[in-house]
């Protein structure tokens, strides 16, 4: 209960600020059920009935304004709370906290909403007490969010329809071992409330040619850290530490594309060897293995106003040990503090492997 009273009062806090813009707002909540897919057999046993929950969002419009609202036709962003039920006890009850951003299509009917935010489960892995739920190693977790709902607002004064499908997906990314996730696939339906009688009118001001536009390339320099741990339960949390530099070139507007490298310096991969070494004799498998790793990339960055989204993905030329395959991909979001500077949190994953999530800050010359 005080896990749901934080974050309850954060979304209100939060709500309660951005109500002071200029511009309109809405609420909605959505009804969703459905069920855990099955992305890894470890968790068969913990899929047991269908899972539901309720979605409560606050969502501030925009009209273009600035001028990266007409680019991406108007889109709103906000935050959502979130409960899940689980319908297992090994698994518990989650409640989660987004910002997300809704992007529309085809006048406006189509509505794609993307969530990103952490999560507070209820009832996580403990050796004794709860050992079967490999799913969830730590209480906090990371968690994402997509909906895409077919959508109408004001059918009865200030009140409208939505109903669509959901993805919700929870994890800690490998900082506290077990951590094979969930993923749910849901069906929702939902009521929004308009809280303006009025709204402003659409701005239609950018200029033709604003689709032309390009950059020289640029060079970034990144280093990212963290902790995490092995797939071997209490095996231990340790740093790691990443270099990255690429070039980027910016080919319109809203995307750069980008050729780099990465230099990954992983204490729980040295440690992991170690294990394996000892446990796993026929693996044959020295101890003395540098668990360094060096790698490749290509990947593109989508940028919407000051955040941007970003993709790699990426192979090792440098791989003394084999760990969860030869390549991975990155994804995740950077701010832009100014036109050189940026943080940004990523997740490196093999696949459906997440092996870190990473805190980064760079430069962008």
């Amino acid at each position: 209960m005080r896990s749901f009273l934080t974050c309850f009062l954060c979304f209100f806090c939060c709500v309660s600020f951005a109500q002071e813009s200029e511009y309109s707002s809405y609420f909605d909540i959505n009804y969703f059920k459905g069920n855990i897919a099955l992305h890894n057999n470890d968790i068969l046993h913990l899929i047991q009935g269908h899972p539901e929950g309720v979605i409560l969002s606050w969502n501030k419009k925009t009209y273009g304004f600035k001028e990266w609202e007409q680019r991406y036709n108007y889109p709103d962003y906000g935050v959502s709370f979130a409960y899940q039920n689980l319908k297992n006890e090994v698994l518990g009850n989650n409640y989660s906290l987004y910002a997300h951003y809704n992007f529309y299509f085809f006048k406006r009917n189509l509505m794609a909403r993307v969530g990103q935010g952490i999560a507070l489960t209820t009832n996580p892995y403990h050796k004794e007490e709860n050992f079967r739920n490999i799913a969830f190693g730590s209480r906090l977790l990371s968690s994402t969010y997509v909906m895409l709902n077919y959508k109408k607002e004001r059918i009865f004064n200030r009140f409208g329809l939505q109903g669509g499908v959901s993805f919700i997906h929870y994890s800690n990314a490998n900082v506290k071992a077990p951590n094979t996730s969930i993923n749910s696939m849901a069906i929702n339906l939902g009521v929004t409330y308009s809280l303006d009688e009025e709204e402003p009118d659409y701005q239609y001001t950018l200029a033709e040619d604003d689709k032309k536009f390009t950059e020289p390339v640029k060079y970034n320099f990144v280093f990212r850290a963290g902790i995490n741990e092995s797939d071997i339960i209490n095996s231990g949390q340790f740093a790691f530490y990443t270099f990255s530099a690429y070039a980027d070139k910016r080919i319109n507007r809203k995307s750069a594309l980008q050729l780099g490298a990465d230099v990954f310096f992983s204490q729980f991969l040295k440690e992991f060897i170690k294990y394996r070494s000892v446990a796993f004799p026929e693996d044959n498998v020295s101890g003395d293995e540098d668990y360094k790793r060096v790698a490749l990339f290509v990947g593109h960055e989508l940028f919407v106003n000051k955040t941007s989204l970003l993709t790699q993905l990426a192979y090792y030329v440098y791989y003394p040990f084999d760990f969860e395959g030869r390549t991975y991909v990155r994804v995740g979001l950077k701010r832009y503090f100014s036109d050189k500077w940026f943080a940004g949190l990523t997740l490196k994953s093999h696949g459906a492997k997440a092996e870190a999530v990473e805190l980064g800050v760079g430069i962008r010359l």
